[in-house]
């Protein structure tokens, strides 16, 4: 009787054997491969952590309030200047680049990936049913899951960081690529090719202009989904603001984890609100276009 009303207490598939064996697989056959593929992304992130590490503290102040000011105004342009003071402040300075440095990158590769994907999904149904139920479980999959599959492939540092930040942020853009070259409206792609227009002129002319509220809506989840990476990638010695957060929990020193979750923040509306401008302007000098 009590196995009829509770069979999985004698029966269970051992999917967590399965996922071991595969992963195991993978690291025994391609670890080399994958940790060579590491240096591009090493490169990278290399590169843009040492411009921001070497540009001072109020050289940079400054330039960012000054693209806040062109961008969107004085609102903009001293919520910028506050937001990098206060990092300042609580002496997050360094730790704050770095995060920004690992974001930037991580974003960098999102949007190299994820908007052509998105685009040939757009384009593709057939490959948008392929992919949907891949993003759908990229999406749904906890962020601490990332981690260990991720361990086991490329070790840890701040380049898995990176690596780890792409597969949990991707997806926003890949989505929102896709439905907004979808939404646009099927009169004007046909009068456009009615002209003689190619595709792919259609695509750049026609298409992406006009879903470029929603590709740009993607790119701002993108970024804040990498943001909020930062703490969780820490358990991976990852440096930046996150180190800090997780460095407070585990000593229980309430200051340290205060600090670095405030620097976090400061650092998340800093790159919210300046990429929400940024489309704002695109869209008016299109429009003016």
């Amino acid at each position: 009787m009590d196995r009829f009303l509770n069979p999985f207490s004698h029966f269970t598939v051992p999917f967590d054997e399965w996922a071991e064996y595969f992963i195991g697989l993978v690291v025994n056959n391609s670890r080399d491969t994958l940790l060579s593929s590491k240096f591009p992304i090493q490169a990278l992130l290399e590169a843009i952590r040492n411009v921001l590490l070497a540009v001072p503290p109020t050289i940079a102040i400054f330039v960012v309030t000054v693209a806040g000011y062109l961008l969107g105004g004085t609102r903009l342009a001293a919520l910028g200047l506050c937001c990098l003071v206060g990092v300042g402040l609580i002496g997050m300075w360094n730790d704050a680049m770095t995060t920004l440095a690992i974001v930037l990158a991580a974003v960098l590769i999102c949007v190299m990936v994820g908007l052509p994907v998105g685009i040939l999904a757009a384009r593709s149904e057939r490959l948008y049913r392929i992919i949907r139920p891949i993003l759908d479980l990229m999406q749904a999959t906890p962020s601490f899951v990332y981690l260990v599959p991720i361990v086991m492939l490329f070790g840890i540092g701040d380049t898995p960081g990176v690596i780890v930040t792409c597969f949990f942020a991707i997806a926003p853009i890949i989505r929102l690529t896709n439905l907004g070259i979808r939404q646009v409206r099927g009169d004007l792609i046909e009068s456009a090719e009615a002209f003689g227009a190619s595709e792919l002129r259609v695509l750049y002319d026609v298409q992406l202009p006009l879903a470029r509220p929603m590709i740009l809506a993607g790119l701002n989840q993108t970024v804040l989904q990498s943001l909020s990476m930062a703490v969780v990638a820490s358990m991976i010695s990852v440096a930046g603001l996150g180190r800090a957060v997780l460095e407070g929990i585990g000593r229980l020193d309430f200051g340290r984890a205060t600090v670095g979750g405030l620097g976090i923040v400061l650092i998340a509306i800093l790159v919210d609100r300046y990429v929400q401008a940024l489309g704002a302007a695109r869209l008016r000098s299109a429009g003016q276009g």
